[in-house]
């Protein structure tokens, strides 16, 4: 901060009064592509509030400093006040989602950042920095723009940006009360997979990490409703902020039912339960599809904090409960679907698949694009956004696993075509958004999200492999390459996704194939058990001969009179398995003959790269 903004700071702090009588309320108006011209005709800054329908700490800024009237005059004499609901435009909620909610930005009239402020900021320091900027409208230094990179010649980590990755995974878990992170605590998706996939592979170091996090978490789950909340703001699990999000849902929900396929415990079960009744008792609407979150609160005057203290019955008593927004997102559905499948998957319980079919046709019919792809709600404001395209293609990926249903291996490749034919970003990666949100400032430059491309790369490789067509590895490949950048691959943050994907592009899933009628119950069984293995990384087909060949023919299975299974690897497989209870040691034998392939991709990139600098 310069020293003109201190001085100016100062001195807001001396005029702004005590909070008082509450002033007129702001005009705020919607982002708009005309935003900046009009600022620049009038002479103002854009002050953007980015929020959510069911964050608690948005509620409190818009009640406590927006207010405030010292606040009030401030963003009338010099601003454009612009209120977002992050949910509904994912092009600007990806682009600050590391901010938190609320986020507050200001640009000057070009579109340059001023400050980047996350979190609820009180009306005396709102007020002083509101005042500073229009003395000394430099950019602050918490503006930090995403580092430029320079496209990576491998699709792979290097060795030193592996171990870079997994230093900040060790140091960040919590090993006096579990969970990856030392401050804000909740389930961390991609930390769990990779700590199950180490699991899988013998390693106690990493089943105890992953038991004591899935323990700690459940402090998390509303016990008489069901759901989990977003986050505790305690170490210890102990002070959960109570918004219930889809994405903590679905996720929340998979993970755990993958627990207890892994470790066979009760209570991982009973969890992943009271989420999807959750999801079926109060998120899902009247068409079939799911809504996009609950809110924290009640009202100002019933936080939270007091009625999810309350029984169900104190509950229903009550009369009122906090806020659902009821817009049906295709991102949001998607996730949904993922979840429910996983736990279908590990209990066979055909009301969760039938849930779950329901609200992905909902989404197709409903929100469907021309060439495969996914617009996020009835009226966007932008778009189309990779995060609805990815989410509905890899939930349909889930669906052909679940049902052996070809129809829904066809979505998820129109997916993944609409997704490299809008999305691709020539120096590697994908962007969020087709279009814009403006084309002036900061908004110049492509924006791409990391976790978005780390599950595209997921969603990307896995295709590839299912599907077999070459194109959806190369959309693999160009997502790594921008992954595998040092100005990516080297910051200070959660990276273990990218690891994971690394080593999913290295090495074949697991890879098992049942074959046999599917009005056939021998067949139905072997397929109900291969779905039951704790494997998250798998290729499962099913052929029915009445379909024609396989829509992967990678590998040639023997004729038998009745149905089998095969486990495979490496396009070499097992002898047949006949019963469900010998497919498990079948699996695990062939995932032992799996080649990775890093290294030697690693060595022939590094020497293609020599000899082009010869």
């Amino acid at each position: 901060m310069t020293v003109l903004r201190l001085a100016c700071l100062v001195i807001a702090l001396l005029i702004v009064p005590i909070p008082g009588a509450a002033a007129e309320p702001i005009a705020w108006r919607g982002w708009s592509a005309d935003l900046f011209d009009k600022a620049k005709a009038q002479k103002r800054f854009v002050l953007l509030d980015l929020e959510a329908v069911w964050c608690h700490w948005c509620h409190v800024m818009e009640e406590i400093t927006y207010r405030h009237p010292e606040v009030v005059k401030l963003i009338r004499e010099s601003y454009i006040p612009v209120r977002v609901d992050q949910d509904a435009n994912p092009d600007l909620g990806s682009r600050y989602a590391d901010f938190g909610w609320p986020a507050t930005v200001v640009f000057d009239a070009g579109g340059t950042e001023i400050v980047k402020i996350p979190g609820f900021i009180p009306p005396l320091r709102m007020a002083s920095i509101l005042y500073a900027i229009t003395k000394d409208p430099s950019p602050d230094p918490s503006v930090r723009h995403a580092p430029e990179f320079e496209t990576s010649a491998s699709t792979f980590l290097s060795k030193a940006q592996r171990a870079h990755i997994l230093d900040i995974y060790e140091k960040v878990y919590d090993t006096k009360h579990g969970g990856w992170g030392k401050h804000l605590k909740f389930l961390h998706p991609d930390s769990l997979d990779y700590a199950f996939d180490r699991v899988r592979a013998g390693d106690t170091h990493f089943e105890k990490r992953a038991r004591a996090s899935l323990d700690a978490a459940l402090a998390l789950i509303d016990e008489e409703w069901g759901g989990i909340y977003q986050y505790s703001h305690e170490r210890d699990w102990s002070a959960p902020h109570y918004e219930k999000i889809m994405w903590f849902q679905s996720q929340s929900l998979r993970i755990y039912a993958q627990a207890y396929a892994l470790f066979g415990e009760d209570r991982y079960l009973k969890a992943a339960r009271g989420i999807a009744g959750y999801l079926a008792t109060f998120l899902l609407s009247p068409e079939g599809a799911f809504h996009a979150s609950q809110d924290a609160d009640v009202d100002k005057e019933t936080e939270g904090k007091t009625f999810y203290a309350m029984t169900a019955a104190e509950r229903r008593s009550f009369g009122r409960m906090p806020g659902i927004d009821r817009n049906l997102y295709a991102r949001e559905n998607g996730w949904a679907v993922l979840g429910l499948v996983a736990l279908y998957n590990v209990t066979q319980d055909r009301k969760l698949l039938e849930t779950a079919l329901t609200a992905a046709r909902w989404v197709r019919a409903n929100r469907s694009l021309p060439g495969g792809g996914f617009r996020h709600g009835a009226a966007d404001r932008g778009g189309p956004f990779l995060g609805d395209t990815l989410a509905m293609g890899r939930a349909a990926l889930d669906l052909y696993g679940a049902t052996g249903n070809r129809q829904w291996l066809q979505v998820a490749a129109e997916a993944g075509d609409f997704i490299a034919a809008t999305f691709k970003n020539a120096d590697g990666g994908f962007i969020t958004s087709k279009t814009a949100p403006a084309q002036t400032g900061v908004f110049l430059k492509p924006f791409l999200n990391v976790d978005e491309n780390i599950r595209l790369a997921h969603f990307a490789n896995l295709l590839n492999r299912i599907h077999g067509a070459e194109r959806y590895r190369a959309m693999a490949e160009h997502t790594m390459r921008y992954l595998t950048s040092d100005a990516i691959a080297n910051l200070r943050r959660f990276l273990i996704g990218v690891m994971s994907a690394d080593e999913a592009l290295a090495v074949e899933p697991a890879h098992i194939t049942i074959v046999g009628r599917k009005d056939d119950p021998k067949a139905q069984a072997l397929h109900a058990e291969a779905r039951r293995l704790p494997i998250h990384y798998r290729r499962l087909d099913w052929w029915d001969k009445r379909e024609g060949p396989l829509p992967n023919p990678d590998v040639e299975y023997p004729e038998f009179e009745t149905a089998v299974a095969f486990a495979c690897a490496n396009q070499i497989c097992s002898l047949p398995v006949f019963e469900p209870a010998g497919l498990s040691v079948a699996v695990e034998r062939m995932m032992r003959q799996r080649v990775i392939r890093r290294e030697a991709a690693i060595s022939e990139t590094a020497s293609g790269q020599a000899a082009s600098n010869r």
